[in-house]
């Protein structure tokens, strides 16, 4: 069974120093003859004084300056070692090992090695193939361990420790039970914390699962997948630390949501991620209206990508003959040249990159031009000049006295290399050469070009005819604020006209730069609430990693957007086709078995085929049900809030209602979140108070809102009817 170690069970022991004065070693004899809780504070000491003298080594080599570019480089990984050891000040220790062959390790936040850097590390990263034992060993497969130790600390003092036989001499479902249960009671701030002390091994899984191509995990309410996503960033970091050099994107559902999560990867010591939403992905553009489901639906199908490529192609200029002026000469240019030339330089481009390539092959196709009109123009003098020498010649066939000198053989009128090297180099800074091309090929706005094709039925029934009349005219009706739907059409057209492409200012973050480029390609992407994206933002997430090095987490029985797909299949296949690997999360951690039994009802109702998941903890509340008037829904909310505020004080209520309730709620409920069941996805509370569900489940995708709206709890679940 598991061992707790409370933290007065036991009086400090006695320290035990070599007499070398090296770091005493730590075997698993030793824990039998002192207290649990005052070795892991003699432990955790040892540690924090080996981080506090490698951070100030770290601060004394970065103090000096220096303007070479190599120690510059290695500074700034120096730079990120710092600031990873300062934040790792809480929770510096958290795990430890004890293997069947006596060997201890210790699990922390960061990678500690003692003052003999070729001995054992002192505290193991966690995200180490040799801490990995630590999430996945069973007593089952114990994997060479005898024993798992969760260390709790707060600041810098361990206040207990739980212990879990891998012996078979427990059947402990979950690691660390302890340690996670303590964890999941705890009052939520609504910030999220991080939680590499208690995952657990199907997190665990996931969380170092090759990123060699898209992984989609389906979770249900409350089994982590927010934070198996986020410590899957640290982990793909820490394993491939190249990929820092292109930045993670974690896109979110709103930024709400991101904001919760802010804090949880710089806690982890990453910052070489960028946060968005697909709304904001965009530099410089932002949505300015709603628009209705319909709309939304019509404009998130796969059909808009190949319908955006053959519009942007129609732009091109067609082959003709070019006829073009060079210092007072005219050239033309034949159109089977031109046509030739517009192939080489399309070739996949991006509109505007193809129209560089062709003026860089127009260019050398006028220099060859000039140079062969020159040549030409030389071979015709010097036929005409042969002509008048050999009239000379025969004049002094009478005049022997005269010398005969020919120069015509020494005169070939051929331009040197260097020559015809500047010739080019003037015709491509030729301002109005660049101007004829600018006419033909002109430059073209993706917003332009957007807004001309949404608000022309003759243009969308050409380039999209898979849209029904009805719906052609729903969309060309359209008003100019960008919406939501629109940002994916922008992105694509913004990618086929080759916009956005700048070149990166010196100084800032690698994040930094991601940040402002919208054509940037990272290294990875994670996609929290992904059954809310469309095909189209499906698209967007694969332009920024064309590698298709993703994860993507998600609950398809939550979904709430315009589409009505109802598998991961059928939402990815249209982008992603076969290729995409697919893993489950099947326990709830958060939410109460107590609440959870009320669900498989309501997914029945949402028409799911997929069982809720599995509750592993009991809160010992039952859910209750108060009817009201309408009338009094308001006043009997406000007290309802008030009381759930006093039974978790410390922690935090939030309220879920329809969309025509929050108006009159957010009157009289000031100062705590009252939200759609949309809006509340990815959040959790201590306490929920979930305000006229049926009035939910009348609402689009209404028994898929509702089942969010149940599982947002770690505690307690109060409902109000309306009677």
């Amino acid at each position: 069974m598991r061992q707790d170690h409370a933290l007065n069970n036991g009086a400090a022991g006695a320290s035990e120093t070599a007499p070398n004065g090296e770091p005493p070693t730590f075997t698993a004899a030793g824990v039998a003859r002192r207290s649990a809780v005052a070795e892991e504070q003699e432990f955790l000491d040892l540690a924090t004084a080996r981080r506090d003298r490698r951070a100030d080594h770290l601060r004394a080599e970065l103090s000096a300056d220096t303007q070479d570019t190599v120690e510059r480089a290695r500074r700034r990984l120096l730079r990120q070692q710092y600031e990873e050891l300062g934040r790792a000040r809480d929770g510096l220790v958290f795990g430890r090992l004890d293997g069947v062959d006596g060997t201890v390790r210790h699990i922390g936040r960061v990678g500690l090695r003692d003052d003999h850097e070729e001995r054992e590390p002192l505290l193991l990263d966690w995200r180490a193939p040799a801490a990995r034992p630590f999430y996945t060993a069973t007593a089952v497969d114990p994997q060479g361990q005898a024993r798992r130790r969760h260390i709790r600390t707060t600041g810098s003092t361990v206040v207990g420790v739980d212990d879990e036989p891998l012996d078979g001499s427990t059947n402990a479902e979950l690691v660390g039970e302890g340690a996670l249960l303590a964890a999941l009671d705890q009052r939520r701030t609504g910030r999220m914390s991080t939680a590499i002390a208690t995952l657990q091994r199907e997190q665990d899984d996931i969380i170092r699962a090759e990123a060699t191509g898209p992984l989609i995990v389906q979770g249900g309410p409350g089994t982590g997948k927010t934070v198996v996503a986020l410590h899957r960033v640290a982990y793909l970091l820490f394993a491939h630390p190249a990929m820092a050099d292109q930045a993670v994107l974690v896109l979110g559902p709103s930024p709400r949501f991101l904001r919760y999560i802010a804090q949880v990867l710089p806690a982890l010591g990453e910052t070489a991620v960028v946060a968005a939403t697909c709304d904001t992905l965009l530099p410089g553009i932002r949505v300015g209206r709603d628009e209705s489901r319909l709309l939304a639906e019509i404009k998130g199908r796969a059909l808009w990508q190949p319908a955006l490529e053959n519009y942007v192609t129609s732009l091109l200029p067609r082959p003709r003959a070019l006829k073009l002026r060079w210092e007072g000469e005219s050239y033309v240019i034949p159109a089977a040249t031109v046509a030739q030339a517009l192939a080489s330089a399309v070739q996949g481009r991006p509109y505007h990159r193809a129209r560089t390539a062709f003026a860089a092959h127009l260019h050398h196709i006028l220099a060859e031009a000039v140079v062969a009109q020159r040549e030409a123009l030389m071979n015709e003098m010097e036929e005409g000049f042969e002509d008048i020498l050999a009239r000379v010649d025969r004049a002094m066939q009478h005049e022997p006295q005269v010398s005969r000198r020919s120069t015509g053989s020494d005169v070939d009128g051929l331009l040197s290399e260097e020559e015809v090297e500047s010739l080019r180099s003037r015709i491509a800074g030729n301002a109005a050469l660049a101007r004829f091309v600018e006419a033909w090929w002109p430059t073209l706005d993706a917003g332009t070009l957007l807004r001309g094709l949404l608000t022309d039925g003759t243009l969308l029934a050409r380039f999209a005819p898979q849209l029904s009349p009805a719906e052609i005219t729903a969309v060309s009706a359209e008003p100019a604020p960008w919406a939501s739907s629109d940002i994916p059409l922008l992105d694509a057209l913004a990618d086929l006209l080759g916009e956005g492409e700048a070149p990166r200012p010196p100084g800032g973050s690698v994040a930094d730069h991601a940040r402002r480029q919208r054509d940037w390609v990272y290294g990875h992407v994670v996609v929290d609430e992904a059954q809310e994206l469309s095909e189209m933002q499906w698209h967007m997430v694969l332009r920024r990693c064309p590698g298709r090095s993703v994860t993507a987490v998600g609950d398809i029985d939550q979904a709430a957007a315009a589409h009505r797909h109802t598998s991961w299949a059928e939402a990815v296949q249209a982008v992603l086709g076969d290729r995409w690997t697919a893993a489950e999360l099947t326990i709830c951690y958060r939410t109460p078995r107590e609440v959870m039994e009320l669900t498989e009802p309501v997914l029945r109702e949402a028409g799911s085929q997929n069982a809720p998941p599995r509750a592993v903890r009991s809160c010992g509340i039952a859910p209750w049900m108060r009817t009201v008037p309408p009338a009094e829904l308001a006043d009997a909310a406000a007290g309802a809030v008030r009381q759930l505020q006093q039974r978790w004080h410390g922690g935090t209520v939030g309220v879920v209602a329809p969309a025509d309730r929050l108006a009159e709620l957010r009157a009289v409920l000031s100062d705590v979140p009252v939200l759609t069941a949309t809006q509340a996805k990815g959040l959790e509370w201590d306490a929920t108070l979930l305000v006229d569900p049926q009035g939910i489940t009348t609402e689009p995708r209404g028994w898929n809102g509702l089942y969010v709206a149940l599982t947002r709890c770690t505690q307690e679940l109060g409902q109000l009817v309306l009677s």
